[in-house]
C-alpha cells in the first residue's frame, strides 16, 4: 500500500495544480496547461488538443513513474518532475509540427513552470505520502555514461544552445560554435554528469537514476555558462540580463538533458548488466538502437544551413543594379556603396480601430508630409499598411487603398526617401472586446488595434480581453494561432497577398524592401510558433514576392516578444535559402518593455540591445536594421535616453525608422489625450497642428552618411558635427552626406576628392569621390 499512496499523492496533486492554474490564469499563458476560454476544435487535428490529450497523459504518466522510482527523497523527486513537465511538453509540441528539433527547443521554454510546479508537488508528495525507506545503492557505471553525454551533444544540440544568450566566450556544445567552445561545453557537460551520476546513481535506481543525473547535470552546465557569461559579456552593465542569461541557459541545459539525458541511463543500466556477467543480446539491441537514432537525430537536428553556394550567389546576381540589397552585414546599393536607411515610420494609412466616431483615427497622409521628412534629412519612411484595407474581401486587393500606397511612393521618391512596406499589426485586428463579454478576472475590455481582416480573423468565441495591453488576448493569441498552422489557408493568403502586392513594385528602386508582418504575437505555444511556423511563413511569403519577379530586400522581424523583452528567438535560422534579407527587429529596451511597466531594473539596457540584435543577425549572415524604436514617454529622460540609443546607433554604424511621424487624437495607441503624440504633434481641441517636438528632431536630423563607397568603419554625429571613417577597395564616387542646419559647415578630409557640397531643404549634402582608407570631419 505505501508503494503506491505516494504516487498517488503526487498525482492528486499535480492533478490539482494543473485545475487551479487554468482557472486562475485568465490568458492560458501562465499555467502548466492554459484554458483561454476557446471553443475546442475536433476537426484541425492534434495542435488545438495537444495540451489535453498528450501533455496531460505524459504529464500524469511521469509524475506517477518518477515519484514511483524517485519519490524517497524530496532532492530526487523535484528533477523528476521536471523531467515531466518537460517531457510533457516535448511531447505536445511533437505533435503539433513532427519536428524532434522544435519540439526539445520548446521544453525550455515552460522551465519557469515546471520549476515550481516541481517544487510544489514535491513538497506535498513528501508531507503526505507516508513513510519513506531510504537506501543506498551501489553506484555502478559512471564514467562511460557521463563521456557518452558528453560526445553525443553536439551531434544532438538542434535548436538549443542558440541565440543572443550566447555571447562569445560561452563554452556552447554546437559544431557552429567552433572547436574550442565545443570540446570546452563536451568536457563540462562530462564532469557535471560524472557529479550527477555518482549521487544520483546511488538514490535512484535503473535508467531513471541516469537520466535524473543527466537533468541535474544539464542545470548546472546552465549555471556554469551563465557565470562565464558574467565574464565575457559586460556583467550587470545597467540593466540584470545576467540573470537572463542565467535562466535560458540552464532551461536549455535541463530541456536538452530531459530529451537526450535517457542515454545516459539507458547506457549505465548496459554496463552494469555487462560487468555483472548477463546476457547482453537485450542491452546490444538497445545500444544499437541508441546509436542509430543519435545518427537520425544527428541528419535531422543540426543545422547546416539551407542555402548552398550556388543559391546564395543566384540570389545576389538575382538583384538587378540600382536595387538596395543585403550585402554580408550591410545594406548597399550594388554599386559598391553602403547606404544608411534612417528615418521615421508612417501610420496614416493603417485602418486602425475608431473608439470615438467624432475623433478621425488617421492624419492625412500628404506630399507636404515627404517634404518635411526630406528636410528632416531622412532617408527612408517605413509606411505602415494594414492587410484589412488592403485586402478587404479575400483574394481581391483593393484598388483604392493600393493606389495611397504607390502615391506614398511615388512622393517618397520624389524626395529621394526610399519605402519600406510594413504589413502592420497590433494585437492581430481591429476588433474591440464585444458588448456583453465577461472578462474574467485579471483581464480588462479593450479596444481594438489594426491588422487583418475579418475573414482571417479565428477566434474560436475567446474573450477579446487585454492582460496588461493590446498584445496579450485569449483571442488574439487564439487568432494568431490559427495563422500560424495556416487554418482555412489564412497564412498562406497572406503570403500570395504579399505576392500580389511586390509584383505591383517589382520595378520600383525606391521600394527598399516589404518587412512581412510588424511584431508578430506568439501565439499559445511559443517557441512552435515564433520560431518554427513564424519562419515558414517568411519563406513562403518570400517565395510568393519572388515569384511576383520582386527583387527588393526582404525585412524579417522576431515576435513581440522582442518588443517586451529586449530580446528574443527570431525565426529558426536557415528558414530560408534567400540571401537578400535584413534582420530587423524592434529596438525599444527601456521604453515599451515590460520591466518600465513591472517598476523593475531594465532587462535588456539600452546599449545592450544592439549587440544582442545583432548576434541574432549574425546567425542569419544578414544586415541589421531597426523597424521601430523611441516612445519613451514624457518623462524628463526622454533626451537623455534618445541620446543614449543616437551614441550607440552611430557607434553601430546602423539605420532605424523612429516611431513615429504623426499621430492622430483617434489613433488607439494615442489613447485619450489632449495631443496627438508624434514627432509633428497634433491639438486634439482643435484638431490642428500643435508645435512639432524640435528636441527629438534635432537628435534624430544629425549628420550621417547616407551613401559611403565600400562600407563605413567608423561614424560619430551630433547636430551638424560629423566624423566618419570608411574603406572602399575601387574608387567610388557616389558619395552623400547629410548635414543640418542652414549655416555652412567646415569640411576636412582625407582620401576623398571632388569635393562638393550644395544647399537643399533643412540642410546640405556633401559629395566626392573617396579611394581605399578615407575620413571626413564637419562641424560648425
Amino acid at each position: 500500500m505505501n508503494s503506491v499512496r505516494r504516487p498517488t499523492v503526487a498525482l492528486i496533486a499535480m492533478v490539482l495544480l494543473v485545475i487551479i492554474q487554468a482557472v486562475a490564469d485568465p490568458t492560458g499563458l501562465l499555467a502548466l496547461v492554459g484554458w483561454s476560454g476557446a471553443d475546442l476544435r475536433f476537426d484541425l487535428g492534434l495542435w488545438p488538443l495537444a495540451p489535453y490529450v498528450i501533455f496531460v497523459p505524459v504529464l500524469l504518466g511521469m509524475t506517477w513513474w518518477v515519484t514511483l522510482r524517485a519519490g524517497d527523497r524530496y532532492w530526487t523527486l523535484v528533477p523528476g518532475l521536471v523531467l515531466a513537465v518537460l517531457l510533457a511538453q516535448a511531447a505536445a509540441c511533437f505533435a503539433m509540427t513532427w519536428n524532434l528539433a522544435v519540439a526539445g527547443y520548446a521544453a525550455g521554454f515552460i522551465a519557469a513552470k515546471a520549476v515550481p510546479a516541481a517544487l510544489i508537488v514535491a513538497a506535498f508528495a513528501r508531507w503526505f505520502g507516508g513513510a519513506s525507506t531510504r537506501v543506498r545503492r551501489e553506484r555502478g557505471a559512471v564514467w562511460l555514461p557521463a563521456i557518452l553525454f558528453g560526445v553525443v551533444a553536439p551531434l544532438l544540440a538542434g535548436m538549443w544552445w542558440t541565440g543572443a544568450v550566447y555571447a562569445p566566450g560561452i563554452p556552447a556544445p554546437r559544431l557552429d560554435r567552433g572547436p574550442l567552445s565545443m570540446i570546452l561545453a563536451m568536457l563540462l557537460i562530462v564532469g557535471a554528469t560524472l557529479l550527477s551520476l555518482r549521487w544520483m546513481r546511488a538514490r535512484v535506481p535503473g535508467v531513471l537514476g541516469g537520466w535524473l543525473a543527466a537533468v541535474v547535470a544539464g542545470g548546472m552546465v546552465g549555471l556554469i555558462q551563465a557565470l562565464v557569461g558574467l565574464v565575457v559579456d559586460g556583467g550587470f552593465r545597467g540593466d540584470i540580463w545576467p540573470l537572463m542569461v542565467a535562466y535560458i541557459a540552464v532551461a536549455d541545459g535541463i530541456a536538452f538533458a530531459a530529451c537526450v539525458g535517457w542515454i545516459v541511463g539507458v547506457s549505465a543500466v548496459i554496463v552494469d548488466r555487462v560487468r555483472a556477467g548477463r546476457s547482453a543480446r537485450v542491452p546490444e539491441v538497445v545500444a544499437a538502437s541508441v546509436a542509430l537514432i543519435a545518427v537520425v537525430a544527428a541528419l535531422g537536428l543540426v543545422p547546416t544551413g539551407s542555402a548552398s553556394a550556388t543559391s546564395a550567389a543566384e540570389s545576389k546576381e538575382a538583384v538587378p543594379a540600382g536595387f538596395l540589397r543585403a550585402d554580408g552585414d550591410i545594406i548597399s546599393d550594388g554599386n559598391g556603396n553602403q547606404v544608411l536607411l534612417r528615418g521615421v515610420n508612417v501610420n496614416q494609412l493603417v485602418d486602425f480601430y475608431q473608439a470615438r466616431p467624432d475623433v478621425p483615427v488617421n492624419r492625412p497622409l500628404t506630399e507636404d508630409d515627404y517634404a518635411g521628412m526630406a528636410e528632416q534629412g531622412f532617408n527612408v519612411v517605413r509606411l505602415n499598411i494594414s492587410w484589412s484595407a488592403l485586402e478587404p474581401e479575400r483574394g481581391t486587393l483593393d484598388p483604392e487603398y493600393l493606389g495611397k500606397i504607390t502615391q506614398a511612393v511615388e512622393w517618397a521618391k520624389d524626395y529621394g526617401i526610399y519605402t519600406v512596406l510594413d504589413m502592420h499589426q497590433d494585437g492581430w485586428w481591429n476588433g474591440a472586446t464585444a458588448d456583453g463579454t465577461v472578462c474574467r478576472p485579471g483581464t480588462d475590455p479593450m479596444w481594438g488595434f489594426d491588422g487583418a481582416p475579418e475573414w482571417a480573423t479565428i477566434t474560436d468565441n475567446a474573450p477579446r480581453c487585454q492582460f496588461q495591453g493590446r498584445d496579450i488576448s485569449p483571442a488574439g493569441d487564439r487568432a494568431f494561432q490559427h495563422f500560424y498552422f495556416d487554418t482555412d489557408g489564412i497564412q498562406t493568403a497572406l503570403a500570395e497577398t504579399w505576392g500580389k502586392l511586390a509584383a505591383e513594385f517589382a520595378d520600383e528602386q525606391m521600394v527598399a524592401g516589404f518587412d512581412l508582418l510588424n511584431e508578430p504575437g506568439f501565439g499559445e505555444t511559443a517557441p512552435v510558433t515564433t520560431a518554427h511556423l513564424l519562419g515558414g511563413f517568411y519563406d513562403k511569403a518570400i517565395t510568393e514576392i519572388r515569384d511576383a519577379g520582386a527583387p527588393q530586400i526582404v525585412f524579417v522581424e522576431p515576435s513581440i516578444l522582442w518588443s517586451g523583452l529586449g530580446f528574443d528567438t527570431g525565426p529558426t535560422p536557415g528558414f530560408t535559402d534567400d540571401e537578400n534579407i535584413v534582420f530587423s527587429p524592434h529596438l525599444y529596451a527601456e521604453s515599451i518593455t515590460m520591466d518600465r511597466d513591472l517598476g523593475i531594473p531594465p532587462i535588456v539596457s539600452l546599449e545592450r540591445q544592439f549587440t544582442l540584435a545583432q548576434r541574432v543577425a549574425d546567425e542569419y549572415d544578414a544586415p541589421l536594421w531597426s523597424g521601430e524604436y523611441g516612445y519613451w514617454g514624457e518623462d524628463a529622460d526622454v533626451l537623455a535616453r534618445l541620446n543614449r540609443y543616437a551614441d550607440e546607433e552611430d557607434a553601430q554604424i546602423l539605420g532605424s525608422a523612429y516611431w513615429v511621424w504623426k499621430q492622430a487624437c483617434g489613433d488607439p495607441q494615442n489613447g485619450i489625450q489632449p495631443i496627438g503624440d508624434g514627432l509633428m504633434v497634433q491639438d486634439c481641441e482643435t484638431g490642428g497642428d500643435a508645435p512639432p517636438k524640435t528636441a527629438i528632431l534635432e537628435i534624430l536630423s544629425r549628420a550621417y552618411p547616407r551613401v559611403a563607397p565600400g562600407h563605413l568603419t567608423a561614424l560619430d554625429g551630433e547636430g551638424a558635427n560629423l566624423t566618419f571613417s570608411g574603406m572602399t577597395p575601387e574608387r567610388g564616387c557616389d558619395l552623400e552626406v547629410w548635414i543640418p542646419g542652414d549655416a555652412a559647415t567646415n569640411v576636412e578630409v582625407d582620401g576623398i576628392t571632388k569635393l562638393t557640397t550644395t544647399q537643399v531643404p533643412g540642410g546640405w549634402l556633401i559629395g566626392g569621390c573617396a579611394d581605399g582608407d578615407y575620413s571626413l570631419t564637419a562641424g560648425e
